[in-house]
């Protein structure tokens, strides 16, 4: 039975990850904050569903020691990297904890591998913030990096941090660019999460509007369900390489609301209302992903278009309230 070790595991995708190599008969371990096991009623949500069947450690991110403890008692066959500070808007306010997460986390986490387990398979999570104001569009796995944010910053440095272990130490190490990817697990500070969960809320009367930034940035949103199983796959591959996950196709958030507030029987116009502070200091106003490497390596395509995801997300807050 392979052994798997997954840090941010209380998140959307660690979540949909673990329950997937669950799925395929993995050991699966977990890193989580020592206050998530103090409240894992609240913390622990996600989880909820087969928690009984996987083996939490608390550790930071931010401790080396804490990590290097966790590493050795569990010596995993294949380490999924996925805790960060994700929150875009959060990493403009509090750029050092954003970097000192993401960086040095990312840090200890290879370094904790390369002496303990350097047999072990390791993904790192990118993101397609990393390409920011891109020089092309689509992009791919070869277009230039241009964060425009804290959090991209910190994710280009995490994933030339993985790339010089992978080449100076040969690890086998893999770098999911990943574009944006949604679900009913998604978290509230997110601004899918947020529309499908206020346009839940105005369907039942307790809201009268939803406050948004920019309507008109557009992003590529697959489904978080689909995009771990391609992280999984980056994994079982002869040598390690890094690779774009992406549907393909761009929406902007104006037609992410619009499609939420149909499925309600409602009218976004009536609604949505524009709020400078919800506006990036430096916004990225594009990002549409180029998978063709994904799918002729890994053979992996998404499964579920955005309409799917869209609808899958607004049920989902209604049956959420009338529950």
């Amino acid at each position: 039975m392979k052994v798997a070790l997954i840090t941010g595991i209380t998140g959307q995708d660690g979540s949909y990850l673990a329950e997937h190599l669950l799925d395929l008969g993995y050991e699966v371990h977990g890193i989580v904050r020592r206050v998530a096991l103090e409240d894992p009623t609240h913390r622990l949500q996600r989880l909820s569903g087969f928690i009984d069947r996987l083996h939490l450690h608390a550790a930071s991110l931010e401790r080396f020691p804490s990590l290097f403890s966790v590493v050795s008692e569990v010596q995993p066959d294949e380490l999924y990297h996925l805790a960060a500070q994700s929150f875009v808007s959060y990493s403009f306010d509090d750029a050092f904890s954003t970097f000192r997460t993401n960086i040095d986390g990312t840090h200890f986490v290879l370094e904790c591998a390369k002496q303990l387990v350097p047999k072990c398979r390791i993904y790192f999570a990118g993101s397609s913030e990393m390409f920011g104001h891109a020089n092309e569009v689509p992009q791919t796995e070869k277009t230039r990096f241009y964060p425009r944010s804290p959090y991209g910053i910190s994710k280009v440095t995490g994933f030339d941090l993985s790339r010089n272990y992978r080449e100076a130490y040969k690890m086998f190490v893999a770098s999911g660019i990943l574009f944006n990817h949604e679900s009913p697990r998604r978290g509230f500070e997110f601004v899918t999460r947020k529309i499908t969960s206020y346009v839940a809320r105005i369907k039942r009367g307790e809201l009268k509007e939803l406050p948004l930034g920019n309507l008109d940035a557009k992003r590529d949103w697959g489904f978080a369900g689909d995009y771990v199983q391609a992280m999984h796959l980056m994994l079982q591959q002869d040598c390690p390489e890094d690779f774009v996950i992406a549907t393909g196709e761009t929406n902007s958030v104006r037609e992410f609301c619009q499609l939420a507030f149909e499925f309600a029987g409602l009218n976004y116009e009536d609604y949505v209302v524009t709020d400078p502070q919800f506006y990036r200091p430096a916004e990225v106003h594009l990002l549409l992903g180029d998978a063709t490497k994904s799918k002729e390596i890994l053979g992996w395509e998404p499964t579920i278009k955005f309409e799917e995801l869209v609808e899958m997300m607004v049920m989902h807050d209604l049956d959420l309230l009338a529950s």
